[in-house]
């Protein structure tokens, strides 16, 4: 196995998808020559050539429009959101064409087109650029929302995703891109769609999460630990469709949940696991369901981010408070 970073991982998923599909394009703003802001897609213009990797014109509309055409003549896309910020110059195409599309045309037509983009906060970033927008998409029918949070993790279900004959919103966090390294086969995988990953076990309280706050739970994990409270933490993976099932086994077990989300309180994909339990597993619930989220204001500017961003410590006390109520 090689010991990669996200980003190296997300690269070699990418080469292997276009060795493996010669009808595998990729596009998007400076993704060519220059290999993407982040690098994610260098050296495979060199490899593949001009026509299957290509930079696009400063236009997000644009990308999604010829992605969708692309799609209809049986290609299979793989756009380039340069950062998940400028989503609304291509709303029109994600959530009324390509999420409709099979429906619209009687299941006779798929759309295979994986939108790559990155997004999330802590490495301070310009203003538009850091914004946490998932659940715009999340809460559109049609189409998957898929955010992994470790190299391993991230190469298989970029993977899976390519594979998938609907679409794909697939959201990289900036922070983890290099961060870490983990072992990740090198050989072709898929990690399997909207399942959640039960990263550590537990049996006092549920903690549900995705993206950069499955590492901020996992400290906290850690940290309870030491105070005798013994956290399960789940990684959501796929936050559209929410593999509920998982969450509502894990619930059973412990009685209590936390749900954590870098996005703004009000915004949607915390609330969504919220309601599905309120439904589902309500009369295992030994408290109220604590939630750990940004506060719901506009995303502030790089100096401000570390005090506006949720961190290890409110997860820490989120959950002491939950597992304190009586």
């Amino acid at each position: 196995m090689a010991n990669l970073t996200m980003i190296q991982a997300i690269t070699q998923a990418l080469d292997m998808a276009l060795e493996r599909d010669e009808n595998t394009l990729i596009f998007g703003e400076d993704v060519g020559l220059n290999g993407g802001v982040f690098r994610a897609t260098e050296g495979l213009q060199a490899k593949y050539g001009e026509d299957r990797v290509f930079d696009t014109p400063l236009a997000e509309s644009a990308i999604g429009g010829l992605a969708i055409g692309l799609a209809l003549e049986d290609y299979r896309p793989i756009p380039e959101i340069q950062f998940f910020g400028f989503v609304f110059e291509t709303m029109d195409s994600i959530v009324v064409q390509m999420a409709r599309m099979r429906y619209r045309l009687g299941g006779t037509r798929q759309m295979p087109i994986t939108i790559r983009s990155p997004f999330g906060g802590g490495v301070h970033t310009p203003e538009l650029h850091a914004d946490n927008l998932e659940s715009l998409i999340a809460h559109s029918p049609g189409i998957r929302v898929v955010i992994p949070s470790n190299p391993y993790d991230a190469k298989g279900l970029l993977l899976a995703s390519i594979e998938s004959n609907d679409p794909v919103v697939f959201l990289e966090h900036m922070k983890l891109y290099r961060s870490f390294r983990e072992e990740v086969p090198e050989e072709y995988y898929t990690v399997e769609l909207d399942k959640a990953n039960v990263v550590v076990e537990g049996s006092d309280i549920t903690i549900v999460t995705y993206g950069a706050m499955v590492r901020e739970a996992l400290k906290s994990a850690e940290s309870l630990k030491e105070q005798g409270v013994s956290a399960e933490v789940i990684d959501l993976r796929t936050v559209s469709p929410i593999d509920i099932d998982t969450i509502v086994t894990s619930v059973e077990k412990t009685g209590r949940l936390v749900v954590v989300q870098e996005a703004q309180r009000q915004a949607g994909v915390g609330a969504a696991v919220m309601a599905e339990i309120a439904e589902h597993a309500i009369l295992n619930l030994k408290a109220p369901i604590g939630r750990v989220a940004a506060p719901d204001t506009v995303y502030p500017f790089g100096l401000a981010e570390n005090d506006w961003l949720p961190n290890e410590q409110d997860i820490t006390t989120k959950v002491l408070e939950i597992i304190n109520f009586d």
